[in-house]
């Protein structure tokens, strides 16, 4: 696991300006009596190429966190930025092109296209950027070998194991080059041995891509891998 993609690793890499900027952030579904406050007034920052755990009970708001950090749902109050921009007030178009360049996810269920192989499923989102052919070959190449799955390129995904399937997801969502990486409970549908791979996989293609991370789990080795462990309980941040 030793593969450097030193092609991936942005410019200002090395910038102090934090990759993820949440302030205030607030979230309720429903309303009276039925209301849930999924996030109450949350704030932290992350560095760049920093690997943060985040640290909860079931219903504690991991999830909803992630989503509103990733544009995929939106705070009822508070904002949220990443890599300078204000994702809670981006329109729909803004936020497919946050989801295609600035931010990836990987999430338990995996996601793969049955049809398509490892190596398909990896290009998708490369073809959807229109890499011309040759250039994607090589990065999905290059992604599958970083995640221990070159031999395996030609497999579909039901021909594959879970742990393989996750390190396909993984490659995935290395394609564009993200600055972010939010996975939600990676782990959830493994194994502990094949879990324990691939949380130690995540630290070291967050260090290889020069990227940032943010991580929930319920899993002691991924918050001893990690830069940094946020806990969360009843949709606020709490003391480690």
């Amino acid at each position: 696991m030793t593969t450097a993609l030193t092609t991936a690793v942005p410019a200002d890499a090395t910038s102090t300006e934090p990759v993820v900027r949440v302030e205030h952030v607030s979230r309720t579904y429903g309303t009276g009596s039925a209301a849930v406050h999924a996030l109450q007034d949350v704030s932290f920052t992350v560095a760049p190429g920093e690997l943060v755990a985040l640290v909860g009970r079931s219903g504690s708001g991991k999830t909803t966190l992630l989503n509103v950090v990733g544009g995929l749902d939106r705070p009822d109050g508070g904002r949220v930025v990443v890599d300078g921009r204000e994702v809670s007030s981006l329109d729909e178009r803004g936020l497919v092109e946050l989801r295609r360049d600035v931010v990836s996810f990987v999430f338990q269920t995996f996601g793969l296209v049955p049809v398509l192989s490892a190596a398909e499923n990896v290009g998708v989102p490369l073809r959807l950027r229109k890499l011309p052919t040759a250039d994607r070959e090589a990065r999905v190449q290059l992604l599958l070998d970083l995640v221990g799955l070159g031999p395996h390129a030609l497999q579909r995904p039901g021909e594959l194991s879970g742990g393989q399937q996750q390190r396909v997801a993984i490659a995935r969502s290395l394609a564009n080059s993200p600055r972010l990486l939010v996975a939600d409970e990676p782990t959830g549908q493994l194994d502990t041995e094949t879990g324990t791979a691939v949380m130690a996989l995540i630290r070291a293609v967050v260090e290889a891509e020069g990227m940032t991370a943010i991580v929930s789990t319920h899993d002691p080795l991924m918050v001893s891998l990690a830069d940094r462990v946020i806990h969360i309980a009843d949709g606020k941040l709490v003391a480690g």
